[in-house]
């Protein structure tokens, strides 16, 4: 036997929705839970192979307001409007003002399967300099606050390393930018 949802009840209906389920567990069991849909979105994180930097954003996010921390360093995202590729590219140029080059695919992951349907689709992307044609902050009337950073791939390493870099998808497009390319986290000799 399988877990099925025996009711559901919409709780809220605004930017996201949230519902109330009723589940029957395997073992005959109802137990009460909770569902959070806002659809599905896409992270990607561009990195510039010459200047060996990549490129993160910075934004008042509300849970890391109320746990009194500072904003997170987090790889640029946003909802997926269509296709995945196409809402990574325009996330890009409204939050970090740069036109990407080829995507690389990484992966699709459930970020909080617990309580969210979001899936996440992650991509790795080289820029240049001259692909920074604006520059960035978000979407004219979203109110998000954006600043764009520029960190060199050393110092991701090394956030990695030590356990501070606090995103979840930022941390894990690191790490598959670090195994797909290794030498791009090494200091250049000069």
């Amino acid at each position: 036997m399988t877990a099925t949802i025996i009711t559901r009840t919409l709780v809220y209906d605004g930017w996201y929705k949230f519902w109330r389920l009723r589940v029957r567990m395997p073992d005959g069991t109802e137990v009460e839970r909770h569902l959070e849909d806002h659809g599905a979105a896409v992270a990607v994180l561009p990195y510039d192979p010459a200047r060996r930097v990549a490129m993160l954003v910075s934004m008042p996010r509300a849970p890391v307001i109320d746990a009194g921390q500072r904003p997170l360093l987090e790889a640029i995202a946003g909802n997926i409007a269509s296709d995945p590729e196409e809402s990574a590219r325009r996330e890009a140029m409204e939050e970090g003002g740069v036109q990407l080059g080829p995507l690389a695919f990484v992966a699709q992951i459930w970020p909080m399967p617990a309580l969210s349907t979001e899936r996440l689709t992650l991509y790795l992307a080289p820029y240049t300099a001259e692909d920074r044609v604006e520059t960035g902050g978000g979407a004219e009337g979203e109110h998000e606050s954006i600043i764009v950073h520029e960190i060199a791939l050393t110092d991701l390493r090394a956030m990695r390393l030590t356990g501070t870099l606090h995103d979840a998808k930022t941390l894990l497009l690191v790490q598959a930018l670090e195994l797909r390319a290794p030498e791009l986290f090494t200091p250049v000799l000069g």
